[in-house]
């Protein structure tokens, strides 16, 4: 199920009014390797003027941010998640998110598609975009 095309996703409007609305990303699985897709498209977004909260097992800071190890551990707003996990694990991200209450964008980057996760955080009110890079996209829509 979880390779299948999403169910649910967002239109180039939606897109776009996302990354008009939002301005705090915590990127969940943003390594700390300049080579790795998560580093590049978080230094790219934070580059654009967006927030970025690093959510990693690992690390003090990344991109100059303090790295935090859970989204329940971030103590301030976050509206947008922007995800570089397995799709197995975007069951309890879409939980959590849901905890939180404030997220309001729910983003799974290229590849990554759990069709039952974003049926839950759509549910919960949050806007979901699955298997599209945010970085792909802003540049896209904004540049």
């Amino acid at each position: 199920m979880e390779c299948e095309f999403p169910t649910v996703n967002s239109n180039k409007e939606e897109i776009k009014a996302i990354f008009d609305s939002v301005k705090t990303i915590a990127v969940l699985g943003l390594s700390p390797d300049p080579s790795k897709p998560s580093h590049r498209v978080a230094k790219y977004l934070q580059e654009a003027g967006y927030k970025i909260v690093p959510v990693y097992p690992k690390e003090e800071t990344i991109l100059g941010e303090k790295v935090y190890r859970s989204l329940k551990e971030i103590p301030f707003e976050i509206d947008m998640v922007d995800i570089f996990r397995k799709p197995a694990a975007f069951d309890a991200i879409a939980d959590a998110c849901i905890e939180r209450g404030d997220v309001k964008v729910f983003w799974g980057q290229q590849g990554l598609v759990n069709n039952a996760a974003a049926e839950k955080a759509r549910n919960a009110g949050m806007t979901v975009v699955q298997n599209l890079c945010a970085m792909v996209e802003h540049r896209n829509l904004l540049h």
